[in-house]
């Protein structure tokens, strides 16, 4: 069993460490002070008091599951007795790079060092180190410990071994990894997102449909299927014959815009960014941001439910 630290407590750091403590994984979380962590295992215990309520955990599992985490604001602490490392801290190259190469200063040859990241290139993070080759992005979804998903992206020198152990230790955590082949932005899941949100961005701007419609023909209608079948699985099962008619037509007139719509960039520039300050494409008061976080985690527990069931 791979000995785990998280670094970063944030909404990532503290979700990934109840997620492999709830596998039954000692984990150490590094903070940068006590606040910090103690914010990051107040996350750790709103999260289990769910899981509880749901009925996927019992009380003393609870219990257990908090035991096995461990914070501190100390790297050398951290890392020390560490067997596979993931980085959570902001995506900025630098701070990325600077920490790396702490750790691979700080760690035997033998410790994963994994990043977090979707949007950095793992190689670049990687750059100048002793060691590349125990490197790669493990990329995380949020809520990480309801989200099966893990996309697991090699640096430009990542060995076959520290691929195989990440992904041994993604599915001991109950994940679902994939192996993205190439470095691209966004790897995988958030280029498809992003291609159907550009889509959406261009069916409000248009005038084509309300946003409550758009929002409506998404979640009624693919978002019912998608859980069972992804857009390839989705072709087939529809017949490729039709689906390859209506993309020679649709692929043309559907957006190619390569930045974001001036909708959204009105929506920033007036500093509505949406559920984190009460406003963006919707209005967000206390009551609707309730109501649409708790209907969100209702739901994914469901999934997980099936998936463990």
């Amino acid at each position: 069993m791979e000995k785990l630290v998280v670094i970063g407590c944030g909404t990532m750091g503290h979700s990934i460490a109840l997620n492999a403590a709830w596998a039954g994984m000692p984990v150490k979380m590094y903070g940068v002070d006590t606040n910090d962590i103690q914010n990051g295992l107040s996350g750790v215990t709103d999260k289990l008091n769910t899981l509880f309520k749901n009925d996927l955990i019992s009380k003393d599992q609870k219990d257990q599951i908090l035991n096995r985490i461990t914070g501190t604001d100390l790297l050398s602490e951290a890392v020390d007795g560490a067997t596979f490392i993931i980085e959570c801290i902001p995506e900025v190259l630098e701070l990325k790079n600077d920490l790396f190469r702490k750790l691979d200063q700080m760690c035997s040859d033998e410790v994963i060092l994994a990043t977090n990241t979707s949007g950095l290139s793992p190689s670049r993070i990687a750059l100048n180190l002793k060691h590349p080759e125990r490197t790669l992005a493990t990329h995380f979804w949020n809520p990480a410990h309801l989200i099966p998903l893990v996309e697991v992206l090699r640096a430009e020198f990542t060995d076959d071994k520290t691929f195989n152990r990440a992904i041994k230790m993604l599915k001991f955590m109950n994940k679902k990894p994939i192996e993205v082949k190439k470095e691209v932005p966004g790897l995988v899941g958030n280029r498809l997102q992003f291609a159907l949100f550009r889509e959406a961005q261009y069916l409000l701007e248009q005038g084509i449909a309300s946003k409550e419609d758009i929002d409506a023909a998404v979640t009624y209608s693919i978002g019912r299927r998608l859980p069972v079948t992804g857009p390839l699985l989705s072709a087939d099962m529809g017949g490729l014959d039709v689906f390859a008619s209506i993309s020679d037509y649709l692929f043309k007139d559907l957006s190619n815009a390569d930045q974001s719509s001036a909708n959204l960039k009105d929506l920033v520039s007036q500093g509505h960014f949406g559920q984190k300050n009460g406003a963006g494409f919707y209005f967000w008061d206390e009551k609707f941001s309730k109501e649409m976080n708790q209907k969100r985690e209702e739901q994914l527990i469901r999934f997980l439910k099936e998936d463990i069931n």
